[in-house]
């Protein structure tokens, strides 16, 4: 019995150990995601669904019971460190998760971890442990109502017209702390100071319940507190101010209708304190348009002052122009018809009626314009001197094209047509390469300038096929370009017209025209187009950085219009203070030119949107300091012997001519060192650098008579330097922009020659120069020449007869001798005529036979008082007989020049003949000799 008991024990123990290693078999099952809440202050969190693992195991002791659960790191790599998880019963598996620290919802509302739940193993020592899968448990913090609201701001103000009811005046805000939006939303609003005309709602605005006014009360001063959803109130008040104005009237303040301009200031601002006050009314698009008129300064603008050749020059430009409608001359007869009209930049305008005002150019000028490459530069005026209204051309209300110019030129084997016309609002070229073969093309341009009745310059450069429009200096395209198909061609004959056609489907033109060339050969650059007829002053904008956003300008090609757009008033303002009128020349022409400021406004309510009514003020340029030229370096008198005269290249009439430009200002300057000080005016001189346009020298008295005299100009100088040059009887006329320093050598090449054999004794010349067209002169520089003939030419037989009949036949010299008289004061030639020498003998024998009688009295004088000291000898008194006396014929002349006369020692020899003319004009004397008594000769 016992040795079979023993082995059955043995295999029941082990059967029994073999059954303890093998019963945990499942692992522990918990939920794959859990939603917890907790509150801010408490830590125990409350899962959705609760937390409870399970084990297949049960009920077996240690592998179907829950020994615990950990706790990892969420997603985010945060919440495990905040929470852990208990077992509550190890049986059931129930499980409890709590924060181990105070949580704040502020600084972290959501938190998210994984758990994971693991059984007891095998036996109490947890071998064979299983866990289960990790189930995701995200925790939501509660808020608790810990924070009172707090206002942004401690004081709120605003301003408000009176009389009026605004459905906000001012806005206050409060905020909240809390995390949560029962607890951090301000659910209202309210005021705590009774009896005030305010209300507020639960969105902080404050509007006014009764109309208000200023007189009765200007400022209002209440609080204002706030609560929040939980109803915790402000921890303070905040304090309103609200400041009643006077009754608002919208529009603009701060217009100055009179804005002064002073050459050489460059750009000034028109509108340095304007502002737009809309009265509270809000607007959502304001749109300023400033107009500056100045179609009554020179053509359309102020431009350069100097000729339209000139500043051809100064800008660079090609030469070879030839002018279509020249001033009527007798070379240039073709514009002698037409009416010609006053213009204030001294250019000639020309008037067209669109029927019999026409000029024909004849065929010699046509014929310099032959080929296809050519520039036509013309100023364009439509609607002739009585301006009609710009709303009644603006439509072109006439049927037909009117032709500005139309020609037909003949190129080498062939003959090319063209016609430029206007027809309402457009402008149209019509070109037909070939008459007899090739197909018309026309190029249109759509331009308001066409019909606007403004001065506006064409520049029309062809290079067939392509064509350039210049508009003021700015580049247009055609706009159309088309084949005009069949039309009857051309007769193939040199001509052109200027105001009409002869084709029968062109009209004439109706306006003004001025300044109207052509130019063969290659075009000018856009650079050269745009300094010769940009304007030099227009509108302009201050510093385009500091455009605010949404703001936009725009200004018309010749400044003359500005536009301004934006939708925030601010901003709006600030830009039109930055509006500015610039004029950079130095001598602006002065004069008003009006001005103008229209406004318009869009509102989000357009029946009360405000209307406000166009501002007009005028712009006034004043007058220039006046540059003073000033000639100087020439004497007033020139004396050359008369043989320099005669020579090849006669004699320099200015050879140290000096020109000077400067202008002349007031200075104000303290008075210093004197009692009350004060004030004194200086007038102050700057040299600057100036360019001249013009100088002429012009004989005084008679015109010259080319076969004895003429003035002579360096042509080569002139030529080199491109001016030009206009050299008759009358004067000689330098024209062109230059420097002074140019003309100075110019003036300084010009001589006067005389024929051999002229009977000239004097001459007189005067010089003066301009600048900007004749704007500005110089003063009048006076040169009167005297030609020094030697004396024995006086005395030379063939004088003398011709002395005799100057006097037997007067009438026969008449020319000759008028405007000659004695010379003057101021005068250093010797006059060498016959009849000239025998007056000045009388004149002087005169003068002694008056001093003779004084020396006579004065010598009876002392004989009556000579008692005392004796008798003198007779041989110590005068006698005048024999007596004879020589003349210097140059005292006349140089005793006026106030040289003195210089006495000569007494000499041994009876009687001194001056030898020349040269060795007379160093001693002037009256020789006295008496015949028979050498001892008592005096000399005087």
């Amino acid at each position: 019995m016992h040795t079979l008991t023993m082995p059955l024990l043995i295999m029941e123990s082990s059967s029994v150990s073999f059954l303890c290693r093998s019963a945990n078999k499942h692992k522990p099952w918990i939920e794959t995601e859990y939603q917890g809440i907790v509150m801010e202050n408490d830590n125990t969190v409350l899962l959705n669904p609760p937390l409870f693992a399970l084990d297949k195991d049960a009920p077996l002791h240690y592998a179907g019971e829950i020994c615990g659960f950990r706790v990892h790191n969420g997603p985010l790599g945060s919440g495990s460190v905040q929470f852990e998880a208990v077992v509550l019963d190890r049986s059931t598996g129930e499980g409890l998760v709590r924060s181990k620290e105070p949580l704040d919802c502020e600084s972290q509302r959501e938190h998210s971890f994984t758990i994971q739940a693991y059984d007891c193993g095998e036996g109490p020592d947890g071998v064979n442990s299983k866990k289960s899968h990790k189930a995701t448990v995200h925790v939501r913090v509660n808020d608790v109502n810990e924070f009172s609201p707090v206002f942004v701001e401690r004081r709120y103000e605003a301003s408000v017209p009176e009389g009026r009811l605004f459905d906000r005046i001012v806005r206050v805000e409060a905020l909240d702390a809390d995390c949560s939006p029962q607890y951090s939303q301000i659910c209202f609003y309210d005021i705590i100071t009774p009896n005030v005309p305010f209300a507020i709602d639960n969105d902080g605005n404050i509007k006014n319940t009764e109309p208000l006014d200023s007189k009765r009360q200007r400022i209002h001063t209440f609080w204002v507190t706030a609560f929040d959803c939980g109803k915790n109130r402000a921890q303070a008040d905040a304090q309103v101010v609200v400041t009643v104005k006077p009754s608002c009237k919208p529009g603009w303040i701060g217009w100055t209708k009179r804005v002064e301009y002073t050459p050489g200031s460059g750009s000034i601002p028109l509108f340095p304190s304007l502002h737009l006050e809309t009265c509270e009314e809000t607007v959502w698009n304001i749109q300023a348009t400033v107009e500056l008129q100045t179609g009554h300064i020179g053509k359309g603008c102020d431009r350069d002052s100097y000729s339209d050749r000139s500043v051809r020059r100064l800008c660079g430009a090609v030469r070879g122009e030839v002018d279509l409608l020249p001033p009527p001359s007798p070379a240039a007869n073709w514009t002698s018809a037409l009416p010609t009209l006053p213009s204030s930049d001294s250019s000639l305008v020309f008037s067209f009626n669109g029927s019999n005002h026409v000029a024909v150019v004849p065929d010699a000028v046509v014929s310099a314009l032959s080929g296809d490459h050519f520039t036509l530069q013309l100023w364009m005026r439509r609607g002739g001197a009585n301006i009609q209204p710009a709303t009644t051309q603006t439509r072109g209300n006439r049927k037909e094209e009117e032709t500005i110019v139309c020609s037909t030129v003949k190129n080498d084997d062939s003959f090319s047509h063209y016609s430029l016309s206007v027809h309402g609002c457009r402008l149209s070229l019509f070109y037909w390469p070939d008459v007899s073969a090739a197909r018309p093309v026309k190029f249109l341009w759509k331009l308001e300038q066409v019909c606007d009745s403004e001065w506006h310059h064409l520049s029309l450069s062809v290079q067939f096929p392509s064509v350039t429009l210049y508009v003021d200096g700015v580049t247009f395209d055609p706009a159309l370009i088309h084949d005009n198909g069949a039309i009857p061609n051309p007769a193939p004959r040199q001509r052109m017209f200027i105001g009409a056609c002869w084709v029968k489907y062109i009209g004439g033109y109706h306006g003004l025209l001025s300044g109207v060339t052509v130019r063969p050969g290659s075009v000018e650059p856009h650079s050269v187009v745009e300094c010769l007829y940009a304007c030099r002053e227009g509108l302009d904008f201050g510093d385009l950085e500091t455009l605010g956003s949404g703001m936009k300008v725009h200004v018309n090609p010749s400044q003359s219009v500005l536009v301004l757009e934006g939708d925030d008033i601010e901003s709006f303002n600030r830009a039109v203070q930055q509006v500015t009128y610039r004029n950079s020349l130095r001598f602006a022409t002065p004069g008003v030119r009006p001005l103008k400021l229209t406004t318009s406004l869009r509102c989000f309510n357009e029946e009360s949107c405000l209307s406000l009514k166009q501002l007009e003020g005028y712009l006034v340029v004043l007058q220039p300091d006046a540059p003073q030229i000033s000639l100087s370096g020439v004497g007033p008198h020139l004396a050359r012997p008369a043989p320099e005269f005669e020579g090849p290249r006669g004699v320099p009439l200015f050879p140290e001519l000096r020109i000077v430009c400067s202008l002349s200002h007031a200075v104000n300057t303290a008075a210093q060192g004197m009692e009350g000080g004060g004030e004194s005016h200086t007038l102050m001189s700057d040299a600057v650098a100036h360019t001249l346009d013009g100088c002429e020298v012009q004989p005084l008295g008679e015109e010259l008579n080319p076969e004895r005299e003429e003035l002579l100009v360096d042509m080569d100088v002139v030529r080199e330097r491109g001016l030009e040059i206009i050299n008759t009887t009358a004067y000689i006329a330098i024209t062109g922009a230059e420097s002074i320093s140019v003309y100075e050598d110019v003036l300084r090449s010009v001589r006067y020659r005389l024929a051999k054999g002229s009977a000239r004794f004097e001459r007189r010349f005067r010089l003066s120069c301009s600048e900007m067209n004749g704007r500005y002169t110089s003063n009048e520089l006076t040169l009167e020449v005297n030609f020094l003939h030697s004396l024995d030419s006086l005395y030379h037989p063939s004088h003398l007869l011709a002395s005799q009949q100057q006097f037997l036949h007067p009438s026969h010299h008449a020319g000759e001798l008028s405007g000659h008289t004695l010379p003057n004061p101021h005068r250093n030639s010797v006059v060498p005529g016959a009849a000239t020498v025998i007056i000045m003998v009388c004149v002087g024998f005169l003068v002694v036979m008056v001093i003779l009688g004084v020396f006579r009295i004065r010598s009876i004088h002392r004989r009556g008082e000579g008692s005392r000291g004796g008798a003198k000898e007779g041989s110590n008194q005068w006698d005048d007989s024999a007596l004879t006396i020589i003349v210097n014929p140059m005292e006349s002349y140089e005793s006026r020049m106030g040289i003195s006369a210089d006495t000569e020692g007494e000499g041994e020899e009876d009687e001194e003949v001056a030898e020349s003319p040269d060795d007379a004009s160093d001693d002037q004397r009256i020789i006295i000799k008496k015949e028979g008594r050498d001892s008592n000769a005096r000399r005087y």
